[in-house]
């Protein structure tokens, strides 16, 4: 049974898994790419730039073993969010808002760090 201890994360923790998830360095990027609609392989390297084809083929075949990606068959092959997938997009956008809110002051820490 999955569950949290009271005392933090267990190795089954759903939110330990979620987290394992999206620190994946592509994996949120590619979820959001392909929350608009469905998009083949090229066109989701041609959205997040910086992935090579290979690490793009892998972590699309990660996405899909965790059930949240799926290949589209047809003239048009690519890839969908499943429904479990489509329903990251929300807390991405919390992290994404959160990110535009205290990432300056992140990197003004670590900024002051450096100088030390």
């Amino acid at each position: 049974m999955y569950g949290c201890a009271p005392s933090g994360f267990v190795s089954d923790c759903p939110a330990r898994l979620a987290i394992e998830i999206l620190s994946d360095k592509w994996a949120v990027p590619v979820v959001w790419s392909l929350s608009r609609g469905p998009l083949r392989h090229g066109e989701i390297a041609d959205v997040i730039h910086g992935v090579s084809r290979k690490v793009l083929t892998q972590t699309l075949r990660r996405l899909q073993g965790h059930g949240l990606v799926a290949s589209e068959a047809g003239t048009q092959a690519g890839y969908r969010l499943t429904e479990l997938g489509a329903t990251l997009i929300e807390p991405i956008r919390v992290l994404t808002d959160w990110s535009a809110q205290h990432g300056g002051a992140v990197v003004d820490f670590h900024e002051a760090a450096a100088v030390l």
